[in-house]
């Protein structure tokens, strides 16, 4: 999917990029090539914090002659992201792993004890560790 921003440059500023259809999702760059390599990365970080929040439902991108016509982006240079939606799927998806019994068992256990299933509870735990990996730790404690 090619998704529009909307690039804007004040006299005395650096490129800003919007995304019409992501509000809240803005991003800059020194130049204009800075800018759109920003907002790639902005994109998939706000997606992220939506899938995170449980308020993505998708996205369907607008199409430029509309988004000229709304306030604010009369005076925007236009370009497209090529976004991966299938990156950002929410659809449940089965796989199958392989573990020892012992660590299943305690996987198990432990979900139980705190109300969650199996599911769950390592969804939740890849998330943290992913997070932490991303912000720079190397552990959820990080």
């Amino acid at each position: 999917m090619h998704l529009p921003v909307a690039i804007h440059k004040d006299p005395a500023s650096v490129y800003g990029v919007s995304v019409p259809d992501l509000p809240g999702c803005f991003s800059a760059g020194e130049t204009v090539e800075e800018a759109m390599e920003n907002v790639r990365e902005a994109i998939g970080f706000h997606i992220e914090g939506l899938l995170e929040d449980g308020a993505f439902n998708g996205i369907q991108a607008s199409r430029i002659d509309d988004l000229k016509l709304q306030e604010g982006y009369a005076d925007a240079i236009w370009g497209l992201v090529d976004l991966d939606v299938g990156r950002y799927s929410v659809r449940q998806t089965r796989f199958n792993v392989s573990w020892p019994e012992y660590l299943l068992a305690r996987v198990d256990a432990y979900a139980s004890a705190h109300h969650e299933t199996r599911s769950g509870f390592l969804a939740k735990a890849a998330e943290r560790m992913l997070s932490a990996s991303a912000s720079g730790g190397d552990s959820p404690s990080a």
